[in-house]
């Protein structure tokens, strides 16, 4: 079959099972736009290149399928490197096609020229140059079979435009053979013998449950395992959704903003079951001081991530779900959980429980204004949106307070429910991985969690979201600051307060929402709040917009000061004075 090395670039993502990509033409990548027209793939047309990363993020986080990207050269190439490093620190499975200069003028500084694969080499699994149409086929087929496989993570195809237009026979390129790439197959036994037997002698136990639970669908696994011995379980920012947070095993998320029972735990435990998480700064705080008496079982797919912070006692470099169902089966060929032995544990961790719940001041009404008048509690909100939602809700979030916000006051029962940006901490993330979560699963309500400086840096992604006829909802916590800023400022820097305030006014975020084609709505009080949220929900054929006007001194508790040891976690002034 003759074809141009455009319409064989989409021929071949066709082949791969791509059903929409997200991107922007321009010069570059022009010929590979004309075939999209004849093509089954659905082409979301975004309003920059960023949006077309975040967005695709977005649907890989929700589907566990490689998201896909179109983009031009150059400044088009640039402008995505952000949701490539950003997908890299949160281990997503991105495709992403840049155009390039025709081979010829490469080196030249012609028009609209980078050197993509040179930039991009530090924040992508792999990237390929195509030089020959004859290749692309292959190609593709290597790049999914990366970005998939393994520890996922992003992949990049430059594609020159005098590839585009060069003719080519397109065969198909059969299995795909990667000398060198070897992702690990079935755990060391000796090993799952030797962790089985940590775990039944341990007497204070904690499974540090991460994202690579959830990438490699060891959510039943993980679930399995704590019914088999009992071991309660924390879950981190990029594992929330990997166990059902109902389940009384369920301590909460560890780390800076994590809650006091899931961070002191680790602090107490005597044995870290480390199920595809990655011990980051975040989750350790002091890494001479974190979790001091535990022995360690660490388990994950990337052998580098073994060793690199702290020592295991047992280190498994595996599938996630193969290994923990393979440690499930060994405690139960040893003689099974000693169940008894958990009791005082499990004891203390329930006081620590009832003692320091998550909380914050309600104010005088009881339900959550905030201090300054015109204003309600972020964690009302939270509350309410929770409440409010179905229980398979999709949840996306910028970065910043409010982020640790829904992630501390929102309850995830199911995996996949649950996307914010983990290891980079983009801002501007939520709308457009808002926009390419609704479009993956377009049966679940999404709804966007943003402060009002990251929804500045990306809404206009709404604009695409009308266009498209994709009815996100988004709740803007309205602090008028950057607030994370604030909050260390107020606490580390004296209050001086140095370029953190925005305004609660401009923009007008309810005109804007308008203009880009939204509903706005605004909330300046408790009693509206619940009303303004079922009116969201009912509006099911275009995106709406919640301007929540929240109280500009709120600030985040628990929180672990940065460099400081776990044990210095700071609880929410109203639980200070509590025996610890």
């Amino acid at each position: 079959m003759e074809l141009t090395g455009a319409q064989a670039l989409i021929k071949s993502l066709e082949a791969q099972g791509v059903e929409v990509a997200f991107g922007l033409p321009g010069g570059a990548i022009l010929p590979v736009y004309d075939p999209i027209i004849d093509s089954s793939i659905r082409h979301v047309l975004v309003r920059h290149e960023q949006g077309a990363g975040h967005a695709a993020e977005g649907y890989a986080q929700v589907t566990g399928r490689a998201g896909v990207a179109i983009v031009t050269s150059g400044p088009g190439a640039t402008n995505v490197v952000t949701p490539l490093a950003d997908a890299m620190m949160d281990s997503v499975p991105l495709v992403v096609v840049t155009g390039q200069v025709a081979t010829g003028s490469i080196g030249t500084d012609a028009f609209q020229e980078v050197d993509t694969t040179g930039i991009t080499m530090g924040v992508t699994k792999h990237n390929w140059l195509v030089t020959d149409a004859a290749d692309i086929p292959r190609v593709v087929a290597e790049a999914f079979h990366v970005a998939t496989t393994g520890r996922p993570g992003p992949v990049l195809i430059d594609f020159p435009k005098d590839v585009a237009n060069a003719t080519m026979t397109y065969e198909d390129p059969g299995p795909v053979d990667l000398p060198g790439y070897r992702p690990p197959g079935a755990p060391e036994p000796a090993a799952i013998e030797e962790a089985a037997r940590l775990v039944r002698a341990a007497k204070r136990p904690v499974v540090y449950a991460g994202g690579g639970v959830l990438k490699s669908n060891a959510h039943e696994a993980l679930a399995e395992f704590v019914k088999a011995t009992g071991i309660p379980v924390v879950t981190t920012l990029m594992g929330r959704g990997a166990f059902p947070e109902s389940d009384p095993h369920w301590l909460g998320m560890p780390g800076m903003h994590g809650s006091y029972t899931a961070v002191t735990a680790m602090q107490q435990a005597d044995l870290l079951l480390a199920f595809g998480s990655r011990f980051d700064d975040r989750v350790t705080g002091k890494v001479s001081a974190f979790a001091p008496k535990a022995k360690v079982v660490h388990l994950d797919i990337d052998r580098a991530e073994l060793g690199k912070v702290r020592r295991a006692e047992v280190a498994l470099h595996a599938d996630c779900r193969q290994a923990i169902e393979a440690i499930t089966a060994a405690v139960a060929r040893q003689g099974g959980a000693d169940r008894g032995a958990l009791a005082p544990w499990i004891a203390l961790l329930d006081s620590w429980k009832e003692r320091f719940p998550l909380t914050y001041d309600r104010g005088e009404d009881g339900i959550g204004a905030g201090s300054a008048p015109g204003t309600v509690k972020p964690q009302y909100v939270l509350e309410e949106l929770r409440r409010s939602t179905p229980d398979d809700t999709v949840l996306v979030s910028g970065v910043g307070q409010h982020q640790m916000w829904a992630a501390q006051f929102w309850r995830f029962e199911h995996p996949r429910t649950w996307v914010n940006s983990g290891g980079l901490g983009t801002m501007g993330f939520a709308v457009p991985a808002a926009l390419g979560a609704k479009v993956g699963r377009p049966d679940r309500m999404v709804w966007a969690v943003d402060g009002d400086g990251c929804f500045q840096m990306t809404a206009q992604e709404l604009v695409t979201a009308s266009a498209e006829r994709i009815p996100i909802k988004v709740a803007i916590l309205n602090n008028a600051y950057l607030g994370m800023v604030r909050q260390w400022q107020h606490m580390f820097y004296e209050e001086r307060y140095s370029e953190v305030y925005l305004s609660p006014d401009l923009p007008d975020y309810v005109r804007w929402a308008e203009a880009m084609g939204c509903i706005g709505l605004r909330v300046t009080s408790p009693e509206e709040v619940t009303p303004a949220i079922e009116k969201a929900n009912e509006i099911d054929d275009r995106p709406v917009v919640i301007d929540f006007r929240i109280d500009s001194m709120e600030q985040v508790y628990p929180m672990v000061p940065a460099g400081a040891s776990n044990d210095e976690i700071v609880v929410h002034p109203s639980q200070a004075g509590l025996a610890r």
